[in-house]
């Protein structure tokens, strides 16, 4: 089953992490992933840039509208996910579990189960 873990954190501790610190929590979350690499269950992973580089498209009346960053008031935003190929929900929750554990401060993950889709292939 494929599995996103969704990363939340603050956005603002984040991003004012120094050089340093940023190498050494980096360290410690690939330490986390290079067994779930060479198992061949993980997939792509990527961190978001700050929100301050998003737009958002939402549907308008009429056209949609494009808006500079993102359309939630939240404290917590998204700032990167894994994906991750096991074979139960439990194998997710431990990973999440040793992500967490190695990453500072008020980090959240959430997972969710989701399905790949290719450009003109149709399941049945």
């Amino acid at each position: 089953m494929l599995y996103a873990i969704l990363c939340y954190a603050h956005e603002e501790t984040v991003f004012a992490w120094s050089k340093e610190e940023e190498d050494a929590v980096m360290a410690k979350l690939y330490a986390v992933q290079e067994p779930m690499a060479r198992a061949g269950k993980l997939g792509p992973t990527g961190r978001l840039m700050p929100t301050t580089a998003a737009t958002t498209v939402r549907k308008g009346k009429d056209e949609p509208l494009v808006l500079d960053g993102p359309f939630a008031e939240t404290k917590e935003v998204l700032l990167g996910f894994y994906t991750v190929d096991v074979e139960t929900l439990e194998e997710a929750i431990a990973f999440s579990k040793e992500l967490s554990a190695v990453n500072p401060g008020s980090t959240s993950y959430e997972i969710r189960p989701f399905y790949v889709f290719h450009p003109g292939e149709i399941k049945t």
